[in-house]
Formats: structure tokens, sequence, C-alpha cells
């Protein structure tokens, strides 16, 4: 097994942005055979429980792709009540916002400004909110919903590298979350801002939004889109999907009460679990 540190350090180089171009190409293939040998690797690999699936037959899935992102029976992820997950995945950090800083891991922070692709006006509602961070493995459940009820203002669409964001990723590349190509997604709610921050990460195809269809990958430019007429999203109501996994970092302007502080680790979560309060 290749050291965490070297794995990170080898990732440097790497053509980031073709390697993932060229996995979105083979996710997107229709040809039958293919498609169905891909998708059926996965499921022994990561053991994917299709039973939750609406479509539980592998085979009629037209792309990789389309498995990926699948939905899942209206039962599967009931709602719970207070602060929610948004997605399956591992609450690696959580907590206050320290005079405009999160948590990446230990010894490591990335400020809220550089998160939200350079706006410390915007970076200042949150100086002294609350953040989580939840890591989506290939195994999960790759769509996005909203931990709250929502009103989208604003999405910024910010371009940089896609280093893996696993564990021994984040533990060695600093200010990773602010380096990696993003979609960040601002919403106002009965609880105070909120964004939400949607982190492309290596053979990651695309970022797709309930309300913009694909969004990445686009140019090499900070991107702008507000929107004079809202969108509202409901709590547990989908807000996005990763084509192949990557991490939502979700951030409030108030302060947040997460039940995991009494946690000595990352935990395991899924979509519509109660994480805390507002």
């Amino acid at each position: 097994m290749i050291p965490a540190k070297l794995f990170a350090l080898i990732q440097y180089p790497l053509p980031h942005h073709l390697l993932s171009r060229l996995v979105g190409c083979l996710a997107e293939c229709r040809i039958g055979w293919l498609k169905n040998a891909l998708i059926k690797a996965f499921i022994r690999q990561f053991k994917v429980n299709m039973n939750e699936a609406v479509e539980s037959d592998p085979t009629v899935y037209p792309t990789f792709n389309a498995f990926f992102t699948r939905a899942l029976k209206a039962d599967a992820r009931p709602l719970d009540e207070g602060l929610l997950s948004p997605a399956d995945g591992t609450l690696s950090q959580w907590g206050e916002i320290d005079a405009g800083r999160l948590i990446q891991a230990k010894g490591h922070h990335f400020s809220m400004a550089e998160l939200l692709g350079g706006d410390p006006l915007k970076a200042s509602d949150y100086r002294n909110g609350s953040f989580a961070t939840v890591y989506l493995s290939p195994k999960d459940y790759h769509r996005v919903h909203m931990p709250v009820a929502g009103t989208l203002t604003e999405m910024v669409y910010v371009p940089g590298r896609l280093f893996s964001v696993n564990d021994a990723t984040t533990r060695h590349v600093p200010g990773l979350f602010a380096r990696n190509e993003r979609l960040v997604c601002h919403f106002e709610t009965e609880q105070g801002s909120m964004v939400m921050v949607l982190v492309g990460a290596m053979i990651v195809a695309a970022i797709e939004t309930v309300w913009s269809g694909q969004v990445t990958p686009l140019s090499g430019r900070v991107e702008r889109v507000r929107f004079d007429k809202p969108v509202h999203l409901a709590q547990g109501e989908e807000m996005g999907r990763f084509k192949l996994g990557s991490t939502v970092v979700m951030a409030f302007a108030n302060k947040a009460t997460f039940e995991a502080n009494s946690a000595n680790g990352p935990i395991a979560v899924r979509m519509g679990q109660r994480l805390g309060d507002m």
C-alpha cells in the first residue's frame, strides 16, 4: 500500500483534468456490454445495495453515470428533524468557524474567503459561524440534498485542481478544498445565510445542480450567476449530484450544535440523518 504522504505527493504533477475527462467519457459510454461490465464490477467491489434503488436492475441504466447517480426509493432515506446530513458519507470535520478559518484535517486549516473563490465580503458573514464537511466515497449514494430549507441567491463556479479528496490527501495537501475545482451555492434560510460548496476531485467527471443541470467543467475563470427568480428548495430536497465521488462543505452564518461533538473522530452518516440543531 502506498503511504498516505507519498500518495498525496504523486498527485501534484498528474494531469488532473485530463484524467477526469477521460474517465468521464468512459462513464458516459453506451456500449452495452462495456457499461454493464463496469456497473456489475462496481457493485461487487463496493457491495452496493441495489434494493434501495428505484431501478434495481443494473443493466437498465444507459450509462455508468446514470447508475452512479441513481435515485433511491422514497423510504430509503427518511428525514429526521433538525440540521440534516446532505448526503451519505463520512462526517469528517465539523464545528465552529474560528475567525474565518475552517479545519480541513489535523494541522491543516483553510480560509472561508479562499473556499468561496476569493470573496472576503461573503466570507465575513461566516466569520464566527459553523461548518461541517461530508466526504462521499465511491460506495455512497451520490445525490446531495438540503440540510435545511433555503432559497438560492447565487451560484459561483471556481476553477482549480482536482486532487483526490480522500483521507490521505486531506491530511497532506494544504488548503485542499480551497484549491480544487468547486461549485459554491449561496442560500438564505430561516436560520440565516448558508453556503453549500460541492468540491470536485480527481476522476469526478462533472457536478450537476437541479436548477442548472450539469455545471462543471467550465472555463478557467470564476463565473457567478445571480438568481433574480427565487429557487426554493425544501429541507431534504435534492440540490445537486456528483458524477463520481467527492465532498460537500456546508457553512452557516449562525452557530450550530452538532451531536457529533462527543465523537472521537469521523463518523459515517446517511442523507437525512440528524447532525444537530441550528
